[in-house]
């Protein structure tokens, strides 16, 4: 399935503005705020982050005694600052996470709470899937907080017609693709090799369409050799060929996701592709609107592989952020931060805000609203992706146990330099998987 569309949505002022309605505070975590008894929260920075700041701004105008400070952070940075917050008990009150093992290790160190009564009638207006990433043994210890964030493949229609090819559905579609525009100088796919991380986005994708989840549900679960798996090898290879065929941006390495760097690259018709996550869309709207406005901006899932035994309807991404409230908190900013997930989170102010900006927030039933917003086509490709997606899998980096992250990434960025094989990736993770 392919869709386009042209950009007629405009980021509304209150939006932009939303570091101007209340100050951003500079300092964060339950070590400074246990005197005072004020709740404080830490969210990343543009796109639907804009949205969560002005939700902030507007529940401390209806509740000034329960009044959050805010501070925000770039993605790289926050993931290493709150590791360390809440390791030293000095995390904010609400602390935004990923879940999978980032999570199960807070509920063993009793980091945060279980807010499983607390969130209950919240939770039953959500998509099942997503909400589940937030249960450890049964029990709600983080709950979705902004847009469902499935990863997808995004293309620059003007920069196909002037090759006069299609969009790739099939990998050996996706592989002629990339030699027709090696032919004609155009970089087939940008890469913010610089992050790591979107390397990962290539090698679950892979490894789910080879292998099915299976192959990646026995790396989480600890089992023993797992990273040997043979799609998962075939995966790196695969990753590998690409880099040989010209792919990339030779300086892919270089290129950083922070900055969004390389959805640019498609933006500047320098690059044909890049495989990324569903935020892409509204930092675009907010950085690139000219090219927005061309209608040039397409879509599309990963493509298929023949004989893979994954679904193609499979998906990968983060089902969405999720809050969770930080057990080092006091009680009066627990209870705030309760209050403001049971009392406010997905009120309909949010909710609009998250449309009208490209973002779609993990609700049932929002179809009618998708179509009234000035950007339907892709949002309902979105919406539809995840609801109609057998299996939704977590990245990696955040699926796996913390104490594997840095190691995932550290040898994925040799697979993709060419200085390792792929069975030496595969016995470098082994080395890694937790004992018993």
């Amino acid at each position: 399935m392919i869709s386009m569309w042209g950009k007629k949505t405009k980021l509304s002022t209150a939006v932009l503005a939303a570091g101007a309605m209340f100050g951003l505070s500079a300092c964060g975590g339950g070590g400074d705020s246990e005197s005072s008894g004020e709740p404080d929260a830490w969210v990343l920075n543009g796109g639907v982050w804009n949205v969560v700041e002005e939700d902030f701004a507007a529940w401390n105008e209806e509740n000034p005694d329960q009044s959050f400070t805010v501070e925000s952070f770039a993605n790289d940075i926050y993931k290493d600052r709150i590791r360390t917050a809440v390791g030293s008990g000095e995390a904010p009150t609400l602390i935004v996470g990923w879940t999978g093992g980032g999570l199960l290790e807070y509920v063993e160190g009793d980091y945060v709470t279980d807010i499983t009564e607390e969130t209950e009638e919240l939770r039953e207006g959500l998509i099942e899937s997503v909400v589940a990433n937030g249960e450890v043994d049964g029990s709600t210890y983080a709950v979705p907080m902004n847009n469902v964030q499935p990863v997808m493949m995004y293309y620059n229609q003007e920069v196909f017609d002037e090759a006069g090819i299609e969009v790739p559905t099939t990998w050996d579609e996706l592989l002629e693709a990339v030699e027709v525009f090696q032919e004609q100088g155009v970089h087939p796919f940008s890469l913010a090799g610089g992050s790591l991380w979107p390397m990962l986005m290539w090698a679950s994708y892979l490894t789910d369409r080879i292998g099915g989840p299976e192959a990646f549900e026995a790396v989480v679960a600890g089992e023993p050799d797992a990273w040997s798996h043979p799609a998962i090898i075939e995966a790196m290879e695969r990753c590998q060929e690409l880099v040989e065929a010209g792919a990339f941006d030779p300086g892919f390495a270089s290129v950083v996701a922070d900055n969004n760097e390389d959805a640019h690259l498609v933006a500047d018709g320098l690059s044909a592709m890049v495989l990324q996550g569903s935020w892409v869309y509204s930092r675009l709207l907010e950085e690139s609107p000219e090219f927005m406005e061309t209608g040039n901006l397409g879509v599309t899932t990963f493509p298929e592989i023949e004989g893979g035994e994954g679904d193609p309807n499979s998906i990968v991404g983060n089902p969405a952020n999720f809050w969770s409230v930080s057990a080092n908190a006091t009680e009066e900013e627990q209870q705030a931060g309760v209050d403001y997930l049971s009392e406010w989170l997905f009120n309909d102010d949010y909710v609009d805000g998250m449309l009208e900006t490209g973002n779609i927030p993990p609700l049932k039933g929002l179809e009618d609203k998708i179509q009234d917003t000035e950007a339907p086509e892709f949002l309902s490709f979105a919406y539809d992706m995840v609801q109609e997606a057998p299996n939704f899998q977590l990245s990696w980096d955040q699926a796996v146990d913390p104490s594997q992250e840095r190691p995932l990434l550290e040898n994925l960025g040799q697979i993709f330099a060419g200085d390792i094989t792929p069975e030496e990736f595969a016995e470098n993770m082994n080395e890694t998987q937790p004992s018993e």
